[in-house]
């Protein structure tokens, strides 16, 4: 896995939540002979015993049941662990979601988008009062769920910290999940700590285009908001509402994007398994052009 990614031109690579447990020894050795380097992982890295397929959200850092909660925990812990072992020094990390057990507010905004096809969802008046309805629905359930995720992330300082692991800290492309995106300048700015932070901002290309056709955010104003905090990127384009896409199949502007990069900060070129080959180097080009024109 890792001699082909090589191969494709990636001195470096992004460990995902797709990593089995069979796989840890060939990547153990792999990294040790120099194959590639690992400059972030995914949680949960590896997966857990039996768990045969990506899994970010097996455990949430929002789940109130205890049960859930301390194997979220155990499982994070152990994922940074691993992000240490393998030399890389940030992890990212999906912040869980509040449940909604009868009437998920989602369910009209995805139905009005379907009767609606081809609306400007930054403009129609109709679809902005159903988007405006269904956010009090999500900020009068979230407060309970929200404390839970801020608990979590606690619990998990010290550890991260110790091994000298930030975690990044995802959009999310689904209406429900957290943090809400309004809210990650303040949510991010409440985690400092003497100056020690464990937490930073990890920017999703294509979660923030989805959320920006659902008319939730503006993708540029997102960024500027969090630019301070961003520490690495999932870089991917989005095709009829769909992402994972590679660089330049899309309608994300990635000039725009780029324009927020820094040195410090990780590239990751998250696409889909389908592919090809010749578009993942395409895909490396291009973000590699952006980089010289962005940095010299």
């Amino acid at each position: 896995m890792l001699v082909e990614a090589r191969d494709l031109g990636f001195e470096y690579v992004e460990l995902s939540h797709g990593t089995r447990i069979v796989l840890v020894e060939g990547i153990l050795r792999a990294v040790e002979e120099g194959v590639v380097k690992v400059s972030s992982t995914h949680n949960f890295c590896p997966l857990p015993m039996g768990i045969n397929h990506a899994a970010p959200n097996l455990f949430e850092p929002s789940a109130r049941q205890l049960q859930e909660h301390d194997q979220w925990l155990r499982h994070t812990k152990r994922s940074i662990d691993f992000t240490a072992k393998v030399g890389a020094s940030a992890m990212v990390t999906h912040l869980g979601s509040v449940n909604f057990f009868w009437s998920n507010p989602v369910r009209r905004i995805q139905r009005y988008l379907r009767q609606h096809e081809g609306v400007d969802a930054s403009t129609d008046a109709d679809y902005r009062k159903v988007l405006e309805k269904a956010c009090l629905k999500l900020r009068n359930r979230m407060p309970a769920y929200w404390e839970q995720v801020q608990d979590s992330l606690e619990e998990v300082r010290v550890h991260a910290l110790e091994n000298g692991v930030t975690l990044g800290c995802e959009n999310r492309e689904k209406f429900q999940e957290l943090p809400v995106d309004a809210d990650f300048p303040e949510f991010l700015a409440g985690l400092d700590n003497d100056g020690k932070n464990h937490c930073g901002y990890w920017h999703d290309t294509g979660h923030a285009e989805l959320k920006a056709d659902m008319g939730l955010i503006n993708h540029r104003e997102h960024l500027e908001a969090n630019a301070g905090r961003l520490i690495g990127w999932h870089l991917h384009d989005v095709k009829d509402s769909d992402d994972h896409h590679p660089i330049g199949h899309g309608q994300i502007d990635f000039e725009m994007v780029s324009s927020f990069w820094e040195p410090e900060h990780r590239l990751t070129l998250e696409l889909s398994p389908k592919t090809r080959s010749k578009h993942v180097r395409e895909s490396r080009e291009r973000v590699l052009e952006l980089m010289e024109k962005r940095f010299g």
